[in-house]
């Protein structure tokens, strides 16, 4: 979850915000769940190709070189108009054998709206846990249910490792439209620029910030018009919605009531949800309905946990960027200061630099 707004197209069938996976970074306590994360990261490494070598190989189908092709292009812009990382990430190709990377296993209490959250080392503590194969992700999911929280089980199609390892191309990110492609590559480098331990909303939100002001600035070297923020703000508008139900739980849930009382009380608030979404999409997207099967689908507390994490303080960092005159230099240097302060202060700053 972008995009190219990171939310727009992270809440589709099919995608998801993009994780940073940190499950390859650190001897989890559980053994099991480290192997599957050696394996699956190894995976990857075993199975690279080298784009460029793709890209020139008349083996090649003309379809993927065009694709690898324009995500070379963009690999070399992020590095050299954008100041993002000069490495090998981005450079070499992965073929899958599935449709997602990676699954990630998001929970809640069932009268909570707080994730069940994963520490780790490198990565701090994050809001859901990362395997690289789907049965898994799901009997991960079961266990989590039977011990009675709120499950959900989502695909992501790419991830960043934070500079650990050269990450690749995959080809779940090819199903996606240039810009998409362009922006994602701009996204995940970003991270391996800039990362605070532990703060989700920090880190997602600054690399959004640089995949939307990137991508800007990307069509504008192609010669591409503006892009008309049309998904833009249909995205903020559903994402709005969305942050509306999860306030409207968690002041149920810290009510008081008894059981019976929040269960019947949290699916009054998921049915006028839906009420309010059909009325939101007939009044200012008639005809649109690209959200439609999200809303359709069952709703709980776990399904809610990813909206709102890649956009909080972006406003803020498009701000801190003027403030820089525009110059990238500049402003990641403000940005890794921000990166060293106490969380509390971080926000603080952040908040502070809000419209």
């Amino acid at each position: 979850m972008i995009r190219q707004h990171a939310a727009v197209r992270r809440f589709r069938p099919g995608y998801l915000a993009l994780a940073m996976l940190s499950l390859v970074l650190c001897a989890c306590s559980s053994l099991r769940y480290y192997a599957q994360a050696v394996r699956g990261q190894g995976g990857l490494v075993l199975r690279r190709q080298p784009v460029g070598k793709l890209v020139h190989d008349p083996a090649t189908d003309p379809k993927l070189a065009a694709r690898l092709s324009l995500a070379l292009a963009a690999r070399e812009f992020a590095s050299r108009k954008l100041g993002l990382p000069d490495n090998r990430s981005y450079t070499t190709y992965v073929a899958l054998q599935k449709p997602y990377v990676v699954w990630n296993v998001f929970a809640t209490p069932r009268y909570s709206v707080e994730a069940v959250r994963h520490c780790f080392p490198v990565a701090g503590c994050v809001a859901y846990r990362g395997w690289f194969d789907e049965a898994t992700a799901e009997a991960d999911a079961a266990r989590l249910r039977g011990a009675g929280d709120d499950v959900w089980v989502g695909g992501v199609s790419a991830y960043s490792t934070l500079g650990w390892f050269a990450d690749p191309i995959l080809s779940s990110m090819l199903r996606w439209g240039d810009d998409e492609l362009a922006g994602t590559i701009f996204h995940e480098l970003a991270h391996q620029l800039i990362y605070a331990k532990g703060d989700t909303a920090f880190n997602e939100s600054f690399a959004t910030f640089v995949q939307a002001e990137g991508l800007r600035e990307w069509r504008a070297s192609r010669g591409l018009p503006p892009d008309d923020g049309r998904l833009q703000a249909m995205d903020d508008g559903f994402t709005q919605l969305v942050l509306d139900l999860r306030d409207h739980l968690r002041a149920l849930y810290a009510g008081g009531v008894d059981v019976e009382a929040m269960e019947a009380g949290k699916q009054r608030e998921i049915a006028a949800f839906r009420q309010r979404y059909a009325q939101w999409r007939d009044a200012h997207w008639p005809g649109d309905h690209r959200y439609d099967a999200w809303v359709a689908r069952p709703i709980n507390n776990a399904r809610l946990l990813p909206f709102g994490l890649y956009d909080q303080w972006t406003p803020a960092f498009a701000a801190l960027f003027r403030e820089g005159g525009g110059q990238w230099p500049v402003f990641y240097a403000r940005v890794r200061a921000l990166a060293r302060e106490p969380q509390a202060a971080r926000d603080a700053a952040l908040h502070a630099l809000l419209p």
